[in-house]
């Protein structure tokens, strides 16, 4: 029976979603929107009855839906761009969500609310929806222009920013006060899984890729690509962290391997089918009656969401050196709330910390501010138009100028070649800490869990610290080593760039001050090892033994050591050397002799045309003409390189390549009534 009404109600989403969708496809409206009525429509609190029996199962399904967007997401959003809009994403997301937080508890506070009610409002409206935002973008045809990409590295930070802040506001919820300590240490983990996640799958997961792929079975890499998908974001959940970001990360790390574009055709599909039951689920959680009775509050709250989130982005984006066009279009595609809003409320109520009443207002507040944004970024470039109209020229200018001082001081910040391998080796430095991080506690981890085979080794436990003390320093000496080898070069070039008189006295100085570079960042890396490894440290006794086993190791084993480190390091820097099938696709290439003459023409689509409500493939229209669509432009957004089974509009301009007398006869044929098509 209850197969049964899993099936039932599974049949009841996808039936209501798809009529409701083509009714929206028809009205040339978002899905999305589609998709939440046809939640509200079957939902319980819609008379006369609610049509779905179990809810869970739903939301379940729609678990797996935000699984699929966030893995889309970082399939599309590589970290090659990460690292191109890190600026930009950083300070926009930390100006919004200092700014929502405040404004959240300026309103909770002015509705005579709690002071944690007012909290929790602040951080509710502080992150933006990614799998909405996604959507909306893809349906529009705009997620990969620039302004989308810097929405994408914004939403990135807000949501690593998220599990901070939940992580912060679980502890202030129970105990009322926050520790230096608690968000030290939450910091440190979280960048510590971020880190060895990211060199890890890198240095993996595309050799891995490569190895499946020789098998030439779409079967088999699907399989491989889902089951990534599902292992990192459940090692993300058991590590405390949202599905969303592991299913994330591992979406841009299988982004660098050479197989993304076969990747992305294969998960599409997937992908919608469950996005769908996501945004149904949202629709299950609106009550109209709530609605009604909260209806001045949400009112508030979401004209403020929207008009602070557009502020706040716009101007973090602009500060970090982007046109005004592209920081008022970032503004406007973040200015909602989504499915970390729901876990904060959620998390209020079952912490017994927030009042009944906010989780319906959060949830009442994204469906409205989710119903504004394709609307919003449809009307951006409108109001950038309007501001260049309106605004005085003179400010334009000195925006401009801005936008311009800010680019010219990012490509002149790179200073000289010395300063430049500084900032690269403390990069390398730093890395090679986070994965130390990241070992130590793992070893931590193990005896706070006190594993069944660790009780049973002979002695007490300071036997027992003493084992995983050795072995997280043994698996840590690559990285170690690295850094110390890092520090040395550092010494050696600050000596060289800090003394640069000629004298007798030159190279003494320098040997002074290399050594005093090199011994101080020795002694700060061993009381950095120190503190990380506080909590499994032996007695004095055992750890001077051990002391003396790591030296001999290292003088034994110190090339094979540093042999392993530079292989992963070749190992990482291959797989960003060598460009993915999607990101060699933007590259300019030499055009054969066949296309050196080609043009490109548009040709609008009329309800007499040919064309009108056949798929491409069906035209047959480069068999006939020669010609090739290569774009669709549709309700502002353009579809590249469409596939045969894109269906023709009327309204639509399409965008045809090939030779003048290719495209001459194109356009007559398009422009053929639909009788002649028995004949076509």
């Amino acid at each position: 029976m209850h197969n049964a009404t899993f099936l039932q109600d599974l049949a009841i989403v996808m039936i209501v979603a798809a009529v409701v969708t083509v009714l929206f496809r028809q009205l040339k409206q978002p899905v999305v929107l589609g998709y939440i009525l046809a939640g509200v429509i079957i939902g319980p609190h819609t008379p006369p009855f609610p049509l779905i029996a179990d809810e869970h199962t739903i939301e379940t399904l729609s678990e797996l839906g935000v699984i699929f967007l966030m893995f889309s997401l970082g399939l599309e959003f590589s970290l090659r761009k990460l690292t191109e809009v890190g600026a930009t994403a950083l300070i926009a997301a930390s100006l919004e969500i200092v700014l929502m937080i405040w404004a959240g508890y300026e309103i909770g506070l002015l509705f005579g609310w709690g002071q944690m009610d007012s909290i929790f409002l602040g951080a509710i409206l502080s992150i933006s929806s990614t799998t909405i935002i996604i959507k909306a973008l893809e349906e529009l045809g705009k997620s990969r222009e620039k302004f989308a990409q810097l929405i994408f590295g914004i939403l990135i930070v807000e949501d690593i920013l998220a599990i901070v802040m939940i992580a912060l506001l679980s502890g202030f919820a129970t105990t009322g006060s926050l520790s230096v300590a608690d968000i030290g240490t939450t910091v440190i983990k979280l960048t510590s899984f971020l880190g060895v996640l990211l060199v890890a799958g890198l240095i993996a997961v595309p050799r891995l890729l490569n190895y499946v792929a020789r098998f030439k079975s779409n079967e088999t890499l699907l399989i491989t690509v889902v089951g990534l998908c599902f292992g990192v974001a459940l090692l993300a959940v058991k590590l405390g962290y949202s599905v969303a970001l592991g299913a994330f990360l591992i979406g841009a790390i299988i982004a660098e391997a050479r197989q993304i574009g076969k990747i992305e055709a294969l998960t599409h599909p997937v992908r919608d089918l469950f996005s769908a039951v996501f945004f149904v689920s949202i629709g299950l959680l609106i009550d109209p009656a709530l609605l009604v009775k909260y209806w001045v509050p949400i009112l508030v709250i979401s004209a403020v969401v929207i008009l602070g989130k557009l502020v706040a982005c716009a101007f973090g984006t602009f500060v970090a050196g982007n046109d005004l066009r592209s920081s008022v279009r970032v503004g406007m595609g973040l200015a909602q709330i989504g499915e970390f809003s729901f876990i904060i409320a959620a998390m209020g109520l079952s912490l017994k910390v927030t009042s009944d009443f906010v989780y319906p207002i959060a949830v009442a507040v994204s469906a409205l501010t989710t119903l504004t944004t394709p609307y919003l970024v449809r009307s951006s470039d409108w109001l950038v138009n309007r501001l260049d109209r309106v605004a005085p020229v003179a400010v334009l200018n000195s925006l401009d100028s801005y936008t311009s001082w800010v680019g010219r001081l990012g490509e002149s910040g790179g200073g000289n070649l010395g300063a430049k391998l500084l900032r690269r080796w403390g990069l390398q430095i730093g890395l090679n800490l986070i994965l130390v991080t990241a070992v130590f506690i793992t070893a931590n981890f193990l005896r706070t869990r006190e594993l069944t085979w660790l009780g049973h080794i002979p002695g007490s436990e300071n036997n027992v610290k003493a084992i995983l003390w050795l072995s997280a320093m043994l698996v840590s000496l690559p990285m170690l080593i690295a850094v110390f080898r890092k520090l040395q070069a550092a010494g050696m070039l600050i000596s060289e760039m800090s003394v640069t008189t000629k004298d007798e006295n030159t190279v003494p100085l320098r040997a002074i001050v290399s050594h005093t570079v090199l011994i101080a960042g020795g002694i700060a890396l061993l009381l950095f090892i120190f503190l990380l490894s506080a909590a499994i440290l032996p007695s004095w006794n055992v750890l001077l033994v051990l002391a003396l086993v790591l030296i001999a190791s290292v003088i034994l084993l110190r090339r094979s050591l540093i042999q392993i480190h530079a292989k992963a390091q070749i190992a990482l820097h291959e797989t960003f050397a060598q460009p993915s099938t999607a990101h060699a696709a933007a590259e300019p290439v030499a055009l054969p002799p066949a296309l050196r003459d080609a043009e490109l023409a548009s040709v609008v689509i009329t309800e007499t045309s040919r064309a009108t409500a056949r798929m491409i493939g069906e035209m047959r229209l480069r068999t006939k003409t020669g010609a090739s669509v290569v774009s669709i432009e549709r309700s502002g957004g353009n579809i590249i390189n469409p596939g045969p089974d894109e269906e023709v509009q009327t309204g639509d301009v399409l965008i045809l390549l090939g030779s003048s007398e290719q495209l001459a006869s194109a356009r007559l044929f398009l422009s053929d009534t639909p009788a002649g098509r028995e004949n076509a």
